[in-house]
């Protein structure tokens, strides 16, 4: 289970493990995050496209950056959409993802995955993946277009976080780890930003992950 820090921060204790990492999922009342003086980000555009992270600042269009640079702090700006923060314990490398929708049908979390497997040696086997807060199938309805891309039909609830473990576990492959937050931003006014709560009005929250 998720843990709730004093600054209002979400922690997955599968990365928490990790001694040599630094993260956390960010909230609407997080306070003084992320204090990174390195704070990797990219002008996510929905799409499957991961960058190399090398320094701080903007990295490009793309909405996921992986790394294995100590002291560049990868992060992910969302309202709705998943953060997954992953780490490779044997290789010391890291990946921050933002999937929404669009990201989950283009498989943009396997995508991550596999640029890291080229980068850095990274064994899907061997991986923790962490699913931080998202809008949960309680209140992702969409219509018969949208629920099509996900093999449903007519007006469908959609579990983004249940359809990227499926992705990742496709054909009998393996994951270390993999942990989900369960936690819906749209029910949970008190600590999440949502778009679809509300719409233009809706922050951004940040999750990052840094190697120390």
């Amino acid at each position: 289970m998720f843990r709730l820090d004093s600054a209002n921060v979400y922690r997955a204790p599968e990365l928490e493990a990790l001694p040599w990492l630094e993260h956390g999922f960010g909230t609407r009342v997080s306070s003084g995050w992320p204090n990174a003086a390195e704070l990797a980000t990219v002008r996510q555009i929905h799409s499957n496209k991961v960058l190399e992270a090398d320094h701080g600042g903007c990295q490009g269009e793309g909405d996921a950056l992986i790394s294995n640079k100590p002291g560049i702090t990868l992060s992910v700006r969302t309202a709705d959409c998943l953060p997954i923060l992953i780490a490779d314990p044997r290789n010391r490398a890291i990946a921050a993802v933002h999937a929404g929708w669009r990201g989950t049908v283009q498989e943009i979390v396997l995508r991550t995955v596999e640029a890291m497997t080229e980068k850095f040696g990274s064994r899907h086997g061997e991986l923790v993946v962490a699913i931080g807060p998202g809008i949960g199938p309680c209140c992702f309805e969409v219509g018969p277009e949208v629920a099509s891309q996900f093999g449903l039909s007519g007006r469908a609830k959609v579990d983004l976080a249940e359809t990227i473990v499926r992705q990742l576990r496709r054909n009998g492959g393996t994951m270390g780890h993999v942990a989900t937050a369960n936690l819906c931003t749209r029910c949970r006014a008190d600590l999440f930003e949502s778009y679809r709560r509300d719409v233009e009005k809706a922050g951004r929250m940040v999750s990052a992950i840094a190697i120390r």
